[in-house]
């Protein structure tokens, strides 16, 4: 935390060090000083946060429903995050290190699967095995725009989908594409955990859905 406060001094920050660390603190209230000095995803009781923007995690906290199923493309504390708030939770994951050090802490309401993700491999396939199974479909994993393609035959009538890192263009073709569809886009932009950047998280939503937009 003392480097940290000195990094912040020395790059002429408009808010003091001492301001930003006190308790009432946004930064400290949601735990970002803890999880940039640990560098991972956690609040500031050092439970897992998914990865989104803290606009969006505070948003989807007052909206999700414990009989919720989610799917998910990309995994790791998100997956977490998901299994102790929802009764369902498949995530896929193309990165066979990391699963390796992740499935362990997974609790028996996830089904975690390692699939290759080529342009039409299994990873980018896996959500066409279900069919209107789904409140949430989250892409924030690789081969974003054809798994975008792929998967809103596994949403229900109400479900939504949920695009992390939604600032950056070169994923426009599946954004479009979801718009062609009539899925209107909410968009949750600032700083998240670990990073002292923003970026964007999106809901992609239609009139009809279980988040009550």
């Amino acid at each position: 935390m003392v480097r940290l406060l000195r990094r912040l001094r020395t790059t002429g920050t408009l808010i003091g060090a001492r301001r930003l660390c006190r308790r009432d603190s946004y930064l400290r209230q949601v735990g970002w000083f803890e999880s940039f000095r640990r560098r991972m995803p956690i609040d500031a009781e050092g439970e897992p946060l998914p990865w989104y923007t803290y606009p969006a995690i505070s948003f989807l906290i007052g909206r999700i429903r414990p009989d919720m199923a989610i799917f998910e493309y990309g995994s790791g504390h998100s997956t977490l995050w998901w299994s102790r708030r929802c009764r369902q939770v498949v995530s896929c994951e193309h990165d066979a290190q990391w699963y390796e050090r992740l499935r362990g802490q997974l609790p028996a309401n996830v089904t975690y699967r390692l699939l290759e993700a080529s342009a039409e491999g299994p990873y980018v396939r896996a959500s066409t095995e279900y069919r209107d199974a789904f409140d949430i479909v989250i892409i924030d994993g690789a081969e974003r725009t054809r798994c975008c393609r792929n998967c809103t035959g596994a949403l229900k009538r109400d479900g939504v989908i949920l695009w992390d890192n939604s600032d950056r263009e070169e994923w426009r073709e599946g954004y479009e594409f979801l718009a062609g569809l009539g899925f209107r886009r909410l968009d949750f932009t600032g700083m998240g955990p670990s990073s002292n950047v923003g970026w964007g998280t999106t809901i992609f939503y239609k009139s009809e859905n279980c988040l009550g937009i």
